[in-house]
């Protein structure tokens, strides 16, 4: 801890279910202009999160000396004041739990955001002191987006008014009022001031802006005695605070302990839950008829359709959280219905057109299906799954068109329409168009699904369309993408082939209906391993095909051209266990294993507890992007259910 080098690439993040956030460092000091104590959402300004508290400094202060245990990066790689150094120990399996040592102190700070209200709680508890100690906490406001800077201006509003132990402020009109109250009588100092310069290191790192000014209205002081706890509430709402030390045991109550790899993703999936707080209610009026989401990731992701259909089993079934799987695909089959409709939007999911969004949606719904049982999963989702394919027949999607010979071809060459959708000054990096190998597979994987379905019900007629069609689909697939060298192509759009190897076309190995046959599987997976398997993942390009750059680092074109072009992505990695799994079963089971110890390790690092965007191609195959990403838990979690699925089967 007191080595900033390898504390300070450790972050931390707790979040709530309205998608309010507070994220650091271990050591609190933060390094993106994301970071901030209480983050939150104000949709009467935007659809962007909003730091309000940046941080909270706290002082101890003993015979008239002071031991600030804050901590700041300013520019010219200062650090100030350096709390650091007073760190002895730090614990986060349960609650984040720091424990300071000043001299004869030692002061244990836990820290808890609260589940359904956009509120940060820290509780300081005085283990140790040999004599009278007083504390001081120096609040650090922004107010404002997370995509922007603030800096010292004469507009931010100064006024404040006392509050039950606390005071509220403002800075600016349009946001609401920050709470900051304590579970103790305490005296506020008003002593406004800015602290000019902070620095944010992964912003460097990322070519952008890095430094703004935070404003300091005062600070609070109070003192403490030997073995009393006090409790901080930083909230958008007031709270009566008698009840502030009973609020914090519950909530502790509540956490799952990070005691071990899979208890560690089930809090990760949690983080991504998100239910909709309309504009002006308050979070106690939330209800089971209330929109629920996914978010893609933290900390600027939003709720994307492609991501939400892809996470769903995992961060769902594959935790046995059966009915939040229903809860959320109300709510996205509600968007999607919207969008095949042509009605306007009513749902906050984003990128619906996407053309492989549907068939995704039909993915989600076969895992379902295998969980729940046939009887429930048809009575759930059988109308949407036919009306899906129905509407693709039909031609009625506006980027996707079933040509004669079964296959689906859909325009990339001027917009990004499939997962691989980096652009650079305004077109795709990666533009791939015309018959794209993941789309098909997902499309035949459709059809059989669509074909057994009616064959359950009766049907005849339907399920022998569907299975014509999927013979169709067969044949014009392996035509089309089976190459001489033992892998899928990645595209063809009439004379143009992409003969680059990349991961998309592990879906036709794993998909529970594929148009390979058994030899033609293995060699793709074969492929696979050799060129495109990381402890990570799998690479978004083989290091044999031209223009491989693995390193996601520098400005953000530079970013932009990295980002599929040999990065390696871990929700890859779930499809590719899986097709291992269905392949080899059991005999693939000890190096499937050893294959889950390149994620697990990465609960020690970057984003505790949780998985990064994506990671470096080559080694060491460092974490990048995003600190926490949907995708990547939630395959992670299905390939661990699989894992032990295919353990107990002899």
């Amino acid at each position: 801890m007191t080595n900033l080098e390898e504390s300070i690439r450790r972050e931390l993040l707790r979040t709530n279910r309205s998608g309010a956030y507070s994220c650091s460092t271990i050591v609190d000091c933060n390094t993106r202009k994301y970071h901030g104590l209480l983050v939150v959402p104000v949709p009467e300004l935007d659809d962007e999160n909003h730091v309000l508290l940046s941080s909270l400094d706290v002082t101890v202060v003993q015979h008239g000396a002071e031991f600030n245990l804050g901590l700041h990066k300013y520019q010219g790689n200062n650090y100030s004041p350096k709390g650091h150094k007073y760190i002895r120990e730090f614990d986060c399996d349960k609650v984040p739990t720091t424990l300071y040592r000043v001299g004869g102190v030692l002061l244990k700070k836990e820290v808890v955001f609260q589940h359904y209200e956009d509120r940060i709680l820290i509780r300081y508890t005085l283990v140790d002191a040999h004599s009278a100690t007083t504390l001081r906490f120096r609040p650090f406001l922004a107010f404002r987006s997370v995509r922007q800077f603030t800096h010292e201006n004469s507009t931010a509003s100064r006024e404040y008014q006392e509050v039950d132990n606390g005071i509220k402020t403002c800075m600016y009109a349009g946001y609401p009022d920050l709470y900051m109250q304590f579970s103790k009588k305490n005296e506020f100092i008003f002593r406004p001031d800015w602290y000019r310069g902070v620095e944010y290191p992964k912003e460097q790192e990322r070519g952008y802006a890095s430094n703004e000014d935070l404003y300091v209205p005062g600070y609070f002081e109070m003192s403490i005695k030997k073995g009393e706890s006090i409790v901080f509430s930083g909230s958008t709402s007031s709270i009566k605070t008698s009840s502030l030390k009973k609020l914090f045991d519950e909530e502790v109550e509540e956490r799952v302990p990070r005691d071990n790899f899979y208890h560690c993703l089930v809090t990760a999936a949690h983080q991504f839950h998100f239910r909709d707080r309309r504009s002006g209610s308050s979070p106690e009026h939330l209800d089971d008829s209330d929109d629920r989401y996914l978010l893609a990731g933290y900390p600027w992701f939003k709720c994307r359709a492609r991501d939400t259909f892809i996470s769903l089993p995992g961060l769902t079934l594959a935790i046995d959280e059966q009915d939040y799987f229903e809860h959320v695909m109300k709510t996205a089959e509600k968007g999607l219905r919207e969008f095949m409709q042509g009605k306007p939007r009513s749902v906050k999911i984003y990128e619906m057109d996407q053309p492989d969004v549907p068939l995704w949606a039909i993915w989600a719904v076969q895992q379902y299906v295998k969980q729940a049982g046939k009887e429930r999963g048809y009575k759930m989702y059988g109308k949407l799954v036919n009306d899906i394919i129905k509407y693709i027949i039909a031609g009625k999607h506006p980027n996707l068109r079933l040509d004669e010979n079964g296959l689906l071809y859909a325009n990339g060459r001027d917009k990004a329409i499939t997962w691989m959708n980096s652009t650079a000054n305004g077109r795709p990096v990666v533009p791939r168009s015309g018959y794209i190998v993941e789309f098909n597979a997902l499309w035949y994987n459709a059809l059989k699904c669509a074909a057994i379905m009616a064959a359950d019900k009766g049907d005849e007629k339907l399920a022998a369309d569907m299975e014509k069609r999927a013979e169709l689909c067969k044949q014009s697939f392996v035509e089309t993408f089976m190459n001489e060298y033992g892998y899928l192509l990645d595209y063809v759009d009439g004379p143009m082939m992409d003969w680059s190897v990349r991961p998309n076309m592990i879906f036709a190995v794993a998909f529970d209906y594929s148009p390979l046959n058994q030899e033609q599987k293995k060699s793709v997976l074969d492929v696979c391993t050799r060129e495109l398997l990381t402890p990570k993942g799998l690479r978004s390009l083989s290091p044999k095909s031209g223009g491989y750059n693995p390193m996601y680092v520098g400005p953000q074109t530079q970013r932009d051209y990295a980002y599929h072009q040999g990065t390696a992505w871990p929700w890859l990695g779930g499809f590719y266990m899986e097709a291992c799994l269905k392949l080899y079963k059991r005999t693939r089971l000890s190096f499937l294993e050893r294959q889950m110890v390149g994620y697990e390790e990465e609960m020690d690092y970057h984003a505790l507890g949780t998985v990064s965007e994506l990671f470096d191609g080559n080694p060491p195959f460092h974490g990048r992007g995003a600190m926490a990403f949907a995708m990547n838990v939630a395959e992670i979690l299905r390939a661990l259910k699989l894992l032990e699925k295919y353990s107990y089967q002899k």
